[in-house]
């Protein structure tokens, strides 16, 4: 019986050795599958990650975004207001010419008052003019050339001769560009 023992237990010994290769291949199997799920796991994290980073840049490009929208129509508010009082402004300026005409000084000191007060005025709301004198160089884009004279002289060829009307504008935008008169 010895030997049926001995040959029984050898039998036990493989099964229990193949169990054992078996489980150490489904050990390795589960430490791969979980491998793979844990990696799977990290993919998907980085991924919600990077959504999530891509969102709130995009969100905080939004609020800077509208902040400068909010800021500009702050500057520009005044706008429309500003160019209807434009008409009263240029009136003025022709009333003291023509008042400092005659010889009524009081009469020319109050207009003038009013005047500087009026300016004074629009340019705490914003408002500054264009700086155009006749002389300067033409430049299309801060301001409007109504008319070509003759130039009175060589060296005011594509220069400013007169200027017609005023230019003003609010901040950094022009809302009205000075009308000029230019030499050819």
């Amino acid at each position: 019986m010895t030997t049926e023992n001995t040959e029984f237990d050898q039998e036990i010994d493989d099964v229990a050795s193949e169990n054992n290769a078996n489980d150490t291949a489904n050990d390795e199997q589960n430490i791969i599958e979980e491998l793979s799920v844990e990696e799977q796991l990290a993919q998907d994290l980085a991924k919600e990650k990077d959504k999530f980073l891509r969102l709130f840049a995009e969100f905080e490009n939004y609020k800077r975004r509208t902040t400068k929208e909010r800021i500009e129509l702050f500057k520009t508010a005044n706008q429309e207001v500003l160019l209807a009082m434009l008409p009263v402004l240029d009136d003025f300026d022709r009333a003291i010419v023509e008042i400092n005409k005659s010889d009524d000084e009081l009469l020319a000191k109050g207009v003038e008052l009013i005047h500087e007060k009026l300016k004074s005025t629009l340019v705490t709301k914003g408002l500054e003019v264009v700086d155009v004198k006749p002389g300067d160089a033409f430049n299309a884009d801060f301001a409007e050339a109504i008319t070509q004279i003759p130039a009175p002289s060589d060296d005011m060829k594509g220069k400013v001769v007169d200027v017609l009307e005023k230019g003003y504008k609010l901040g950094d935008k022009i809302i009205r560009f000075p009308k000029v008169v230019i030499g050819s």
